[in-house]
This record gives structure tokens, C-alpha cells and sequence, in this order.
């Protein structure tokens, strides 16, 4: 099972920037960056917490499963 991030989808959708969103999440853009192209190893609750607020989503707006539609509900 392979976790896909669709951060950059999102950030398209709203027309917001990568700097503008670690502006708002106030994390590096580097490590935004690192989240976005799915290189990421684990990310904090607190991290995901925050970007979802500024963006205005739910975690499985960002995260979703291989395989899955984008629109599908990932409970944790």
C-alpha cells in the first residue's frame, strides 16, 4: 500500500503558492516541498493539522491510498 500526498492538487485548487502556505503553516517551504513530492518519510499531526486549517481541508483531502479516487476517505 503506497500513501500518495496531494498537496500540490490542493494548492492549485485554491491558487496558493508552496511559500505562501509554509508562510501561513509557518514551516520551511524546504520541508513543504520535501511533503508535496511525496518524499516525505512521516509527517507530525500538528503539521498535517495546520496546513488542513489553512487550506481549509481534511487530512484525506491531502493524504490518500494508491489505487483509491482522490475523492475516497482514509480513516486513521
Amino acid at each position: 500500500m503506497k500513501i500518495i500526498v496531494r498537496l500540490d492538487e490542493l494548492l492549485a485548487r485554491r491558487k496558493i503558492r508552496l511559500n505562501q502556505l509554509a508562510e501561513m503553516v509557518g514551516i520551511s517551504e524546504t520541508n513543504l516541498s520535501i511533503l508535496k513530492t511525496g518524499k516525505a518519510k512521516a509527517i507530525r499531526f500538528s503539521t498535517l493539522e495546520a496546513i488542513c486549517q489553512a487550506l481549509e481541508c481534511e487530512p484525506g483531502d491531502i493524504l490518500d491510498i494508491e489505487g483509491r479516487s482522490s475523492n475516497a476517505t482514509i480513516h486513521l
